[in-house]
C-alpha cells in the first residue's frame, strides 16, 4: 500500500513539475543564447550613457529617469551569407513577442523599417519595455529597456526629455554602426 501512495505521490510531483517548465523561451533568455553568436551584435547600456544629468528635466521626466535602470541591445545584421539564418532568428523573435505576458503598446514604420513597442508589467507599474524593429535588408534590433514600476506617461516625458540630452550615441560602438547603416 505504501508503495502504491509513494509511486502515486511521485507521478503527481512529477506532473507538476513538468507543467511548471515551459518549453517557450523567454525574451532574457534568447538575448543570453545569442549574445556570442557572431551574427548579433550585443551590448548592455546604463542609464546614465545617456547624458541626461545636465538637461533641463521636469520633475516626472526625472521621475520617469529614475525608474529607468538599463538598456539591453541585441541586433541581428544581415549578411549575404545568413539570410536563413535571420529569417529563422526573426521567427523566433515574433514568437517570443507574441506571448500573452507583453501588451503591444504600439506599431510604427521608420526609416530602419517596422517597428513595435510592448511591455510586461501594469499599465501603472511597467518593469520591462521591449522595441522590436525590422527590416528586410538591414536586419533586426530588439532594446529591452529595463526599470522598476516604470509609468506610461511619464515615460512619454521621458522621450521629450531625450530630445534635450547631449547624447550622440557615445558608448554604442558596433549598435551605433548598426543603426546607421
Amino acid at each position: 500500500m505504501k508503495n502504491i501512495i509513494g509511486k502515486l505521490g511521485l507521478v503527481m510531483l512529477s506532473a507538476i513539475v513538468l507543467s511548471a517548465c515551459s518549453s517557450k523561451q523567454s525574451l532574457q533568455e534568447y538575448y543570453v543564447n545569442n549574445e556570442g553568436n557572431p551574427n548579433f551584435l550585443s551590448v548592455d547600456l546604463p542609464v546614465s550613457l545617456l547624458n541626461m544629468e545636465k538637461a533641463n528635466l521636469t520633475e516626472d521626466q526625472r521621475e520617469a529617469l529614475g525608474s529607468l535602470k538599463k538598456l539591453n541591445v541585441l541586433a541581428f545584421k544581415i549578411t549575404a551569407d545568413n539570410l536563413a539564418e535571420f529569417q529563422k532568428e526573426k521567427s523566433n523573435v515574433n514568437a517570443i513577442l507574441k506571448n500573452s505576458k507583453f501588451t503591444e503598446l504600439m506599431k510604427m514604420n521608420t526609416s530602419f523599417g517596422k517597428a513595435s513597442v510592448r511591455y510586461l508589467g501594469d499599465d501603472d507599474a511597467i518593469d520591462e519595455v521591449v522595441i522590436y524593429g525590422d527590416s528586410d535588408d538591414k536586419g533586426f534590433m530588439l532594446v529591452r529597456v529595463l526599470g522598476k514600476n516604470m509609468n506610461p506617461s511619464k515615460l512619454i516625458e521621458f522621450l521629450k526629455a531625450m530630445e534635450k540630452s547631449d547624447y550622440k550615441g557615445e558608448g554604442l560602438g558596433e549598435i551605433g554602426k548598426f543603426i546607421k547603416s
